[in-house]
């Protein structure tokens, strides 16, 4: 791939910030040597047009052309909702089982190496003036680097999407249930799981997939960052209600945490509290090593899976630049950093050894019956249920990259593939729920890929030898992180195959 125009293809791209100034680049002021890679830009126009707003005429031209309208805020809004997945909920059991200091620096590293991630997708996407992450693939590998990128986002986001209506499905009529305090589940259709994943689907998903631009979805993924704000106010709230050991709750706990009922009991903030055996059951573990430590590295490697989405976001965004979104990038992984941390604190706090891997599972063991729980599990269902809109965007535009390259914006096909895309996957939420995982174990080779391994190589084959050569500092860097990648890869996918093989159940999601 010839890639000696590219340092003035982005000079041009700096020059001339979202189109204001596209007069001055006239035919007769363009060099003809970048003329060719702008012309192989013109292909990817018409996907791209899907998030952007039309202009009043046909033409020409690249993605400087178009007037970004989404705000600063709300871009983080998108960005972040992106972050942010059901595995938040696994956290604490992730911590239980490496202890707070180990938990702590993985999700620092991963957190550093997101972002540096993200830098190299940014600076690539600057070279050769592209913000569509296939495009990216088709400017380092042509097709074959397209297909690649499609399929990868295709496959992670679909696995996200089904595990967040599989979320629906089981946890809505928990919610009823405790609403109308029924102590067992009835055979009412509004007790159904796939009756209700239909309707949420269809009522509240389906219209706000159907909107023509992310940057639209920014009031939604708002709502949805407050109800993980309430999420982790609730559990702060509960390590200083719920006493430790667990209390006695009709025989429940006993069963479940194995502790052992004596003749003196202490009454503490309204709950009797049974002695446990061991005498480090309420002290935290700083370093932890065990058989479910292996489990939790793909889930922390995995927390901030964003990356399919911060292109189409980039390109929505006003006043648009690499510093600007880079600094998007980094608000939106620091205030998930933290939300990650405090929420896997508190929660092992709370419950130390005994918490599950679903940590709304384990408050339910104290009492079914908790209004204040009962609004968290309302809250987590409704970020959850927002964040499959902002999913299925990158979906999207990606069949359309794979099948429709190079066709005009159409309502019919914009509308058809969202509605073939929400069937497809309810349909394997309702018939085929163990087929989620399967997509596991997709998710284990998608996501290393789209985080660590296609940004890198990306960035090597783009970035012009004459400007940083091979053996250069940045492509050395980028060189070992997506052998890192790899390395990821081959864990997740030896630690699933090992839980498959054993009968386990405890290897999360990745995202």
């Amino acid at each position: 791939m010839d890639t000696t125009d590219a340092p003035l293809q982005a000079e041009m791209v700096e020059l001339v910030p979202n189109g204001k100034h596209t007069a001055a680049l006239t035919p007769s002021t363009v060099p003809s040597l970048a003329g060719d890679r702008f012309e192989e830009n013109q292909t990817g126009v018409a996907e791209m047009e899907e998030f952007l707003p039309h202009g009043a005429e046909k033409k020409q031209t690249h993605f400087t052309d178009f007037e970004g309208k989404t705000s600063f805020g709300m871009s983080v809004f998108n960005l972040s909702n992106a972050i942010m997945g059901s595995g938040i909920l696994g956290l604490a059991y992730a911590m239980a089982n490496t202890g707070i200091i180990l938990f702590l620096l993985l999700l620092t590293a991963v957190a550093l190496l997101s972002s540096y991630s993200i830098h190299l997708l940014l600076k690539s996407s600057g070279i050769v003036g592209i913000r569509a992450y296939e495009q990216l693939g088709y400017r380092a590998f042509g097709t074959p680097g397209k297909l690649a990128a499609a399929i990868a986002i295709t496959l992670q986001n679909i696995g996200a999407m089904s595990s967040y209506l599989y979320i629906v499905k089981s946890e809505v009529p928990l919610v009823i249930q405790t609403f109308l305090n029924l102590e067992e589940k009835t055979t009412d259709w509004y007790m159904n799981g796939n009756y209700l994943v239909i309707l949420v689907s269809v009522t509240i998903i389906l219209p706000l997939a159907l909107m023509k631009q992310l940057g639209y979805l920014g009031y939604a993924s708002g709502f949805s960052l407050s109800c993980m704000v309430f999420f982790l106010i609730s559990v702060i709230y509960k390590k200083f209600q719920i006493p430790c050991p667990l209390p006695e709750q009709e025989g429940n706990i006993t069963g479940i945490f194995n502790v052992t009922t004596v003749s003196t009991s202490d009454y503490q903030n309204g709950y009797t509290v049974l002695q446990a055996p061991e005498q480090d059951t309420c002290t935290p573990s700083f370093f932890t090593l065990n058989s479910q430590t292996a489990y939790t590295i793909p889930i922390m490697a995995f927390a901030f899976v964003c990356h399919p989405e911060v292109l189409p976001i980039y390109t929505e965004l006003k006043d648009p630049s690499k510093k600007k979104m880079q600094c998007i990038s980094n608000i939106s992984i620091t205030v998930m950093y933290l939300m990650y941390f405090l929420a896997a604190l508190f929660g092992y706090l709370t419950f130390y050894d005994r918490v599950e891997s679903e940590l709304l599972h384990t408050y339910n063991k104290v009492d079914p019956f908790d209004v204040l729980i009962l609004c968290v599990r309302v809250a987590v269902l409704t970020a959850v249920t927002l964040t499959v809109p902002i999913v299925l965007f990158p979906v999207r535009r990606a069949i359309q990259q794979m099948l429709f390259q190079g066709k005009d914006f159409s309502w019919i096909r914009h509308i058809a593939i969202a509605v073939i895309l929400l069937t497809f996957i309810n349909l394997l939420v309702i018939f085929a729920p163990s087929i989620l995982g399967i997509f596991g174990l997709i998710g284990a080779t998608s996501a290393p890929c789209l985080i660590f391994i296609f940004p890198a190589i990306f960035y090597i084959r783009i970035m012009p030898k004459d400007k940083e050569p091979l053996r250069s500092t940045p492509k050395i860097l980028a060189a070992c992180f997506a052998l890192l990648g790899v390395v990821f890869m081959i864990m997740s996918l030896s630690f699933i195959i090992i839980d498959w093989a054993t009968g386990g159940g405890k290897s999360g999601g990745s995202h």
